[in-house]
């Protein structure tokens, strides 16, 4: 053992054969260093365990190879992309919507330049930050003022601190929901300093219910849309029309909380999707409506508030909006995403979330069998690869309710390589390769994978499947 361990490699001669790697030019030294130490200590660690028995295995020919390819997996940045089979367009945890390539530039001449953030242009002095999306916000759904947060918990805790902190927010108990991360409607409203009043049954509630509520501290009603799940059956909610009526005649704000939100009517394109739009509920007369900006909508991370200006105004003042507020990457990306908009049919096109909902299942017929002869082609008999009708998601708590007709391409590895053994293999490729796993076999959906993205994905599984196989050492 201890001559093992007098063959080791000297750390200079790792770093040298490191430094010298094209792969790893943009890699600082001293994670080098570091991984280079851990390499060692792998080392070190086999001798042990004996797994390395024979000075010829720490030969340079054999261990310097083996050093590249371990420092290239280990100098990877963490947060990187992945590319997303699974069917499911808004992947809460893939990063959800991705932006539209006019947004991604808007993003990027943002970050690498200056800008006129908090500068008007017209006047020469300090500016706001807000004029840069609001009339555009106001101009796509038609309401009178508009505020931008940095996520739309951030935009329903800001609009409750503003109206009914120390009062009364008054909400049916079928909509007090609860959505990924464990964030709950009853804890934001805690936080908030509102007092909630529940009011109805989970299934029925009825505008008497509301009236029955109001109180001299009441600040809000406030109605939430039921994003990720669906109450059926013997049910009843209030129509908004009919809160704002009733909020009109006591002079109390009616908010609605769209949850992910959208500008476009996918029921116009004849798809079964009967979720409200942002104009709608202005249009119906909400004083006061919060959506995703990153969601359905297809842009950045992002709160959108819009509603009738002396409301809006009011929201602007606090204190929180200061700590709530966004940055100019967002701001960037959030005005690229809405000037797309003022076309509807150009949205649909060019945003990729709106492009993936709405693709025509022709179209990924037609991306299935070309990916599944790509596979066959590229992989041999290491894989079996047929298509197959099946069924995509929106995701990001939007339609739950709802399957988008898809055709998936259904991989089978060939013995030795299992399954599983494949799956887990698939997330350390580069880059890694998410799909969903039924039956044996992994599935994918042509639905969240571009034409372009095709090689990748044939890259990630031939990868996968040598990282996959059982070593015969």
């Amino acid at each position: 053992m201890s001559v093992l361990f007098r063959h080791l490699p000297s750390m200079d001669r790792l770093l040298r054969h490191l430094e010298a790697d094209p792969g790893l030019a943009a890699a600082p030294r001293a994670l080098l260093r570091d991984l280079a130490d851990a390499f060692l200590d792998l080392l070190r660690e086999e001798i042990r365990a004996g797994a390395v028995a024979d000075a010829g295995d720490l030969a340079p020919e054999r261990l310097l190879p083996r050093l590249t390819a371990f420092v290239r997996v280990k100098a990877r940045p963490h947060f990187r992309r992945v590319l997303n089979a699974t069917g499911v367009v808004i992947h809460t945890n893939l990063g959800r919507s991705n932006l539209a390539e006019a947004a991604a530039v808007a993003v990027a001449d943002a970050a690498r330049n200056y800008s006129n953030l908090e500068f008007d242009l017209a006047t020469g002095r300090r500016g706001s930050r807000y004029s840069h999306v609001e009339r555009i916000l106001c101009r796509i759904t038609g309401a009178e003022a508009a505020l931008v947060v940095n996520n739309n918990a951030a935009a329903v805790l800001i609009v409750l601190d503003t109206l009914a902190k120390g009062r009364e927010a008054v909400v049916s108990r079928g909509q007090l929901v609860e959505i990924g991360g464990s964030f709950r409607i009853p804890d934001v409203m805690r936080k908030s300093g509102a007092t909630l009043v529940e009011v109805g049954a989970t299934n029925r509630t009825h505008l008497r219910d509301y009236e029955n509520a109001l109180t001299e501290n009441t600040g809000m009603l406030l109605k939430v849309h039921c994003s990720n799940f669906r109450c059926i059956g013997f049910t009843k909610e209030v129509p908004l029309e009919e809160m704002v009526a009733l909020g009109r005649g006591r002079g109390i704000p009616v908010v609605e909380d769209l949850g992910s939100g959208n500008f476009l009517d996918f029921r116009a394109l004849g798809l079964p999707l009967d979720e409200p739009t942002a104009q709608q509920a202005v249009a119906a007369g909400a004083d006061v409506v919060t959506f995703s900006g990153d969601k359905v909508l297809g842009g950045p991370q992002a709160g959108i508030i819009v509603g009738r200006r002396e409301w809006i105004e009011k929201i602007k003042r606090n204190p929180l909006n200061r700590a709530l507020r966004i940055d100019k990457m967002t701001l960037a990306a959030l005005e690229a995403t809405c000037r797309l908009y003022l076309d509807m049919e150009r949205a649909r096109r060019e945003i990729p979330t709106l492009r993936m909902i709405t693709a025509e299942p022709a179209e990924l017929k037609a991306k299935a069998r070309s990916l599944a002869a790509r596979l066959k082609k590229a992989l041999g008999g290491r894989v079996t690869a047929r298509t197959l009708p099946g069924s995509s998601r929106v995701g990001g708590g939007s339609f739950p309710e709802f399957d988008l007709p898809t055709t998936l391409v259904a991989v089978r590895p060939a013995a030795p390589v299992t399954i599983e053994a494949l799956r887990a293999a698939l997330l350390s490729t580069e880059p890694p390769l998410v799909g969903r796993v039924e039956e044996g076999e992994l599935l994918l959906d042509p639905r969240t994978l571009r034409r372009d993205e095709f090689p990748l994905a044939v890259s990630a599984l031939a990868q996968g499947l040598e990282a996959a196989t059982p070593s015969e050492r």
